[in-house]
């Protein structure tokens, strides 16, 4: 399956000149492009045919790390958003808009574009204004004020790549979908996801719970240096903490953290297609940190945790605190001030990756097959089995069948 998916990403990056020059030309889809979607579909297929078991070591799943529990933070005002948006959609749009809590599509996401994943749901670009509207009050409900300018920031990466390559079927800052598990209910479980190129949020909530993963934050460029957004940026504090932590580490703990220190390919594991990743625990650990940089290991995590309104995440940081003695840090590359590098932070209930990417839509400004700083991806996941929500669901059906 990595093979497959790492064929692909390498295919779009060599080819991407010619496909654009092509499909600028037809006004349709390239046969280079068609057979890359092919690649995607069959990559997606395989995936959600497997039983859904959760991010795991090789020593298998972790039970009762998510106990069915009040946190006490309400989650009214992100049911009402949900039911609101509901109501804009006529029916054509509500059936490839809603699905059950337990629907596979859940698992039906893709960190690339449009182009070469096609999505269900009802996208922005299509969106009337009310149900724009009331999709971004639903973004708004859920998400901090740091997250919503994080979303916006990634979707105006897609303008970008549209004024680089010219290519409307793959790019543009409005082909994000929308999609509804279940019935927004302050006691049943439901749910809402967000699905794009570089950007992908999956929302459980059940009560006055929610989780937030798999999450996928990224772009390209990483600055924006010209058209309509000249000047945006993005993920510069993921990338500036994460440096940063690595270099206050002593040399004894630089070496236990680093995994290789030659940067020269794509690193992320965990991204589409992977909820299932065997995945054992690497670098340095939680243990041997002292006080100030256990703390300063916290706030790294923080800075994606924070993308979620702050009671929720504070809610959610509480859990992470508990492992920090059990959290791996990792790292690939150097850690010079313009080092690209990829990092993991990994514990039983929490799995970050942040990875200084080859370029795809920018080779004509970045060499293709070296990684670049403007180029980021970054995924955020609950192992042990509660990525979507999935253990929590589960307990709740097993006390509540339906």
């Amino acid at each position: 399956m990595k093979k497959i998916i790492l064929t692909a990403v390498l295919l779009l990056g060599t080819a991407l000149a010619s496909v654009s020059q092509v499909y600028s030309q037809s006004g349709g889809y390239p046969e280079s492009l068609l057979n890359t979607k092919r690649v995607f579909s069959r990559g997606l297929a395989n995936a959600i045919g497997q039983p859904f078991r959760g991010v795991a070591t090789s020593d298998g799943v972790i039970s009762g790390l998510f106990p069915l529990k009040s946190t006490g933070v309400s989650t009214a005002a992100i049911v009402s958003a949900a039911s609101e948006f509901l109501v804009t959609l006529d029916d054509a749009e509500l059936s490839r808009t809603q699905y059950a809590v337990d629907d596979p599509e859940w698992r039906n996401w893709s960190n690339v574009d449009v182009g070469i994943f096609s999505r269900h749901g009802v996208s922005l670009e299509e969106m009337s204004e009310v149900q724009k509207t009331a999709a971004w009050n639903l973004l708004r409900a859920s998400l901090s004020a740091d997250g919503i300018a994080q979303t916006q920031s990634i979707m105006r990466t897609e303008q970008a790549l549209l004024e680089i390559n010219a290519e409307p079927i793959r790019y543009g800052e409005e082909k994000y979908y929308f999609t509804v598990m279940g019935i927004p209910s302050s006691t049943e479980p439901w749910g809402w996801q967000l699905d794009g190129h570089h950007l992908v949020i999956n929302f459980f909530v059940l009560g006055d719970q929610v989780v937030m993963t798999p999450a996928f934050w990224g772009g390209e460029p990483v600055l924006t240096t010209s058209g309509k957004y000249a000047g945006n940026v993005i993920m510069q504090e993921e990338q500036d903490q994460g440096l940063a932590f690595m270099q206050s580490l002593n040399t004894k703990q630089r070496s236990a953290a680093t995994l290789d220190p030659n940067k020269t390919r794509n690193n992320q594991l965990a991204a589409a297609n992977e909820d299932n990743l065997t995945l054992d625990y690497a670098g340095l650990v939680g243990s041997e940190l002292n006080s100030a940089q256990k703390s300063q290991l916290l706030n790294l995590v923080r800075v994606y945790i924070a993308n979620l309104r702050e009671a929720h995440a504070t809610v959610t940081m509480d859990e992470v605190g508990q492992h920090i003695n059990d959290t791996y840090f990792s790292w690939i590359g150097n850690a010079e001030d313009d080092s690209v590098f990829y990092y993991r932070i990994h514990s039983p209930v929490i799995l970050i990756e942040f990875d200084h990417q080859n370029p795809v839509g920018t080779t004509q400004v970045n060499t293709p097959g070296t990684p670049t700083r403007d180029h980021i991806h970054t995924v955020v996941r609950t192992p042990n089995g509660n990525d979507y929500g999935k253990d929590l669901l589960a307990q709740h059906l097993a006390a509540h069948p339906h």
